[in-house]
């Protein structure tokens, strides 16, 4: 029986040639014209000696984001088989990624593997670690913003419409409102440490709760507490499904922002809520996992803050210098 070619994939350079497929793929595939609008490619030198003898070249292109541009290519019709080829033939500079193609489709393509470094115009949304608070210049998002509209002040923008306080829940809501008059090409999230606090005067039993299995320190309603976490993760699944829709649907990139670490032996009560290094580190691995399952770029922001508790204001805020740090540690891996 024939595999079913159950993938699309927009290529726009090497994977449309006929050599280039019949290494890969043992022949030539279906494809059919297409169009990508709001991109444009820019050259990218190649070194892997297997990846250029496929193709004959030493200069690939890769994708960029331009508003008004396109960038013509074809649609290829691959098989779970094919498509496993063509990630392989792919430097490490490539990711898949879902995008929207001029005709309204929606396909995958290879992406750069650093998602903010091809953006042009970036919405940040998220909760008061990334509006800046305890920061003056607006915080790690300030230090982007900055260094992102210095590469070409006419055509980059970076807008940040994080509210202090927001939920992840919060944020799915908020944002699809947000967004056409600002035309991005890249959403950034950055949120969820909202949702992972717990009552004040349950922060003993939760932390207790989530230990690993067999440390003996587990409470007696474990199970309770498992299925809570379970349907709070649920719950946050769902508002990442609706930011990844909102942002297919603006032809944008989404990446989330994992949380970043935090001292709880000094945080304070919010409200009745308490912040636990436990819940923060569920949150992380939750929002690895999701991500990784969705083909969603994952910025992971824990380690700039690792026990530098003297970045943080309250054990939970960064200062201007941990702000900094962050910034640091997101511009490495996101551009």
């Amino acid at each position: 029986m024939t595999e079913s070619r159950t993938h699309t994939l927009f290529s726009f350079g090497t994977l449309r040639d006929e050599r280039v497929q019949t290494a890969l793929f043992g022949g030539a595939v279906p494809t059919s014209p297409a169009a990508l609008a709001g991109y444009t490619t820019r050259p990218l030198k190649i070194t892997d000696p297997a990846v250029i003898a496929a193709s004959g070249l030493d200069v690939h292109l890769i994708l960029e984001r331009r508003l008004g541009a396109s960038v013509e290519g074809a649609v290829l019709h691959l098989t779970d088989q094919e498509l496993a080829a063509a990630d392989a033939y792919e430097v490490d500079d490539y990711t898949r990624r879902r995008v929207v193609l001029s005709s309204g489709a929606t396909t995958w393509a290879y992406l750069d593997a650093k998602p903010l470094r091809p953006a042009e115009r970036i919405v940040v949304v998220g909760d008061s670690i990334a509006y800046g608070r305890c920061d003056p210049r607006g915080g790690w998002a300030g230090h982007l913003a900055a260094a992102h509209i210095a590469g070409n002040e006419a055509e980059r923008r970076l807008f940040n419409l994080a509210v202090p306080g927001s939920t992840l829940a919060d944020v799915g809501e908020q944002t699809p409102a947000l967004l056409a008059a600002r035309r991005p090409d890249t959403l950034l999230v950055a949120a969820g440490i909202n949702d992972s606090a717990v009552p004040a005067a349950g922060t003993t039993a939760q932390a207790d709760a989530d230990l690993p299995a067999g440390s003996g320190s587990r409470s007696a309603s474990d199970s309770d507490s498992d299925s809570e976490e379970t349907a709070d993760f649920a719950r946050l699944a769902g508002s990442l499904d609706t930011l990844a829709a909102t942002a297919l649907g603006h032809n944008a990139r989404l990446v989330v922002a994992g949380p970043s670490w935090l001292d709880e032996d000094r945080t304070r009560d919010y409200e009745g809520l308490r912040f636990t290094r436990a819940r923060a580190l569920a949150l992380r691995a939750f929002l690895r996992a999701w991500c990784e399952a969705n083909h969603i770029d994952f910025l992971d922001l824990w380690e700039p803050l690792r026990e530098r508790t003297e970045l943080l204001v309250d054990g939970l805020h960064p200062s201007a210098e941990g702000h900094r740090a962050l910034y640091e540690h997101l511009d490495a891996l996101g551009r």
